[in-house]
């Protein structure tokens, strides 16, 4: 009940805001607030049907994944005009995508298997059958004679664990990098309804079942509706309005495509298609009140606004897709889902106990002593709603500017480490273990002071924009710290480009677009330290630069339209190609052919991966340097789990090309 009461809070705050504004409304008109049966106005609805058919090549284990999406979506948007200069509009979509019964081997009920684990034994690389007992290392329910533990030499492995059998599981990362004698687990990968190992609500997902994943608008938060609200513009006097918006919708501040600098009142849907939809349609639409003060022009001014925005809805995550369906980004929920299976059931790591040179051994945990414990997802509360505000004006020179400031809480996640654990070896729970690798997931707070510019110039024949935004209370991955995160402030900036040229192979008569832009990331008071067995600290670039490239060509009276997107990480040194075509055969039907491609390398993403922080000592230290009794980190570095934020959204996808087939119909 608790819960359903949490949902209700911003609707109830919302009809109070209307309710607010409606006397506002008074006091400048005669009519009152919108009635939807006094307007003679007829409602103008359009439907639309889209069919988006996917298929993947080969991942990293070799095999060809096959169908990767079938999705099925219908959106309707309906406009009226109401009583009072109110105006309704509404979008609502709903979809349906069979690639989980139609390739469920990879995605469905029968997605995953049975693994092995991998030891390195003396620099050779071997892997552990399931079910054995050697060669094991000892943490978890057994201990090693000769280390003045209790215990037993045996090890029983995962399939021993009555509530982890080995099924339905896949190696975290093996879709796009090789265990290569680095840190690896299991990951189940089945929807929730079928094998509810590691499923949580991490924000909106990560705890679908069949139906839910099938039907992903369908849900308590309601999300097939992607906006719903009232809109009115009140004369104040002066030349001067009030424009008002309440209700489920999207705020959009963001002059940029791709990156989101300004544009994060709204969580995003990266499930949907990962980074590659355009963000009109993977935004989250939140319950918000919108209120505009259209100051008109002033001596120095063609324009001025000012916007105030507060976000009355429950807080929302960005959904970075659950583990088992076909978009992950950066992988990250099947590292939250390995993460919390290790924690509620137990588990083997792979390579993780040092006992020797060039030796790491797997090692089984039980639960409660490794991985993610708690998701503290912050409950509705006034003091949890999110308030933003943002000035725009067009000087008199034709610069279009705003300035931006947001009260919000992240949309990605933290992990805060060395939380808590049950001592392996006696049985004792613990608080506060230094550098030990148990989390809880955590949503910061942040605040945000930024702006953009918007000009042309008429010599260069372009149109340039421009964004920038420092952050304040944003949380990193951090191994020199005893709670493996710390908190920094952080510079984001894009510049972009438009300008259209005479491409004569492509229209000798219509201008093709090419637009560019240039991302840049910069983490203030970026702790990184390389030892002699790898890099420790942020494993986030201090400096991280992508830049995207799109020319549009445009064909046959504007009916065939050519295009390419070529997106780059420098840092990473990674690279996405995605050509399509786009035919509009009538007004009303639409197919796009298209294809994305992914190239690069991912072997400067091996990061510290905290099996050498020792929580455990003497044991793993192993031929570590340093004090073997005092726990931090090494160095020791693999490709989990922290590889996957030095390889970013381009390279944790690595494996995942793709070709395409849209087709679009409005009624």
């Amino acid at each position: 009940m608790k819960n359903r009461s949490n949902r209700a809070q911003p609707a109830l705050t919302l009809c109070a805001l209307a309710v607010a504004s409606a006397c506002a409304s008074q006091a400048f008109a005669e009519d009152n607030l919108p009635d939807m049966g006094s307007s003679a106005e007829p409602w103008k609805v359009d439907t639309f049907y889209e069919n988006h058919t996917a298929f993947r090549g080969r991942d990293d284990t070799g095999k060809v994944v096959g169908l990767s999406k079938f999705r099925n979506t219908m959106q309707v948007e309906a406009d009226k005009k109401l009583s009072g200069g109110w105006a309704f509009h509404g979008v609502f979509r709903g979809s349906w995508d069979g690639v989980y019964r139609m390739n469920k081997g990879q995605y469905g009920e029968d997605a995953g298997g049975a693994i092995t684990s991998q030891s390195v034994l003396g620099g050779t690389q071997t892997t552990v059958p399931w079910g054995t007992t050697s060669p094991a290392g000892p943490i978890g329910y057994t201990a090693v004679a000769g280390l003045g533990y209790p215990g037993s030499t045996n090890n029983a492995f995962l399939d021993s664990y009555a509530n982890n059998p080995n099924a339905g599981l896949r190696i975290l990362g093996d879709r796009w990098h090789k265990t290569n004698g680095g840190v690896g687990f299991a990951t189940p990968v089945r929807p929730c309804n079928v094998d509810s190992r590691g499923c949580a609500d991490f924000g909106g997902y990560g705890d679908k079942n069949l139906n839910e994943l099938e039907f992903p608008e369908f849900n308590s938060r309601l999300d097939f509706i992607r906006e719903a609200y009232v809109k009115n513009s009140i004369d104040i006097g002066g030349g001067q309005e009030l424009f008002l918006k309440l209700g489920k919708q999207q705020v959009v501040w963001g002059r940029t495509d791709l990156f989101r600098v300004l544009d994060v009142v709204n969580p995003v849907d990266f499930s949907r298609n990962n980074i590659y939809d355009e963000l009109q349609d993977i935004r989250i639409p939140m319950w918000i009140a919108q209120a505009e003060w259209r100051m008109g022009a002033s001596e120095s001014m063609q324009d001025r606004n000012l916007q105030l925005i507060w976000n009355v809805d429950q807080f929302r995550a960005n959904n970075l897709g659950q583990c088992g369906s076909p978009n992950v980004a950066l992988d990250a929920g099947c590292f939250f889902r390995g993460m919390k299976s290790l924690w509620d059931n137990g588990g083997t790591v792979a390579n993780f106990a040092n006992v020797a040179p060039n030796t790491y051994l797997a090692t089984n945990f039980g639960p409660g002593q490794i991985g993610l414990a708690d998701v503290n997802l912050p409950k509705w509360s006034l003091a949890n709603t999110q308030i933003g505000g943002k000035f725009e004006g067009v000087t008199m020179g034709g610069l279009s500017f705003s300035v931006n400031a947001l009260h919000y809480r992240s949309q990605l996640p933290s992990l805060h480490g060395g939380k808590r654990a049950t001592n392996s070896f006696t049985g004792a729970y613990q608080n506060a273990w230094p550098y030990l690798i148990s989390f809880d997931m955590n949503f910061p707070r942040v605040n945000l002071l930024g702006g953009s510019l918007d000009f042309q110039s008429e010599t260069l024949g372009a149109a340039f924009r421009v964004e920038g935004a420092m952050t304040w209370g944003e949380e990193f991955a951090n191994t020199l710290k005893p709670e493996l995160f710390s908190k920094n402030r952080v510079w984001r900036s894009v510049i972009g480009v438009d300008r259209p040229m005479f491409v004569p192979f492509i229209n000798p008569h219509r201008t093709t677009l090419f637009s560019g832009q240039l991302f840049w990331q910069h983490i203030f008071d970026h702790e990184l330290e390389s030892t002699s067995m790898g890099m420790r600290g942020i494993p986030d670039f201090k400096d991280n630069v992508i830049g995207t490239l799109l020319m549009k060509g445009f064909m046959a009276g504007d009916r065939i339209s050519p295009q390419l997107i070529i997106a780059r990480d420098f840092r990473a040194r990674s690279h996405a190609i995605a050509p399509a075509v786009e035919w509009s055969t009538t007004d009303n039907l639409k197919f796009t052919f298209g294809a994305n491609f992914k190239g690069g390398s991912n072997g400067r993403n091996e990061f510290d991966d905290c099996r050498s922080c020792n929580p455990f000592a003497p044991y793993t230290s192993g031929s570590y340097p340093g004090d073997p009794m005092v726990a931090y980190s090494r160095g020791l570095a693999g490709m989990e789990p922290l590889g996957r934020f030095r390889a970013g959204p381009i390279g944790a996808a690595m494996r995942e090309d793709e070709i395409y087939l849209t087709m679009r119909y409005k009624f």
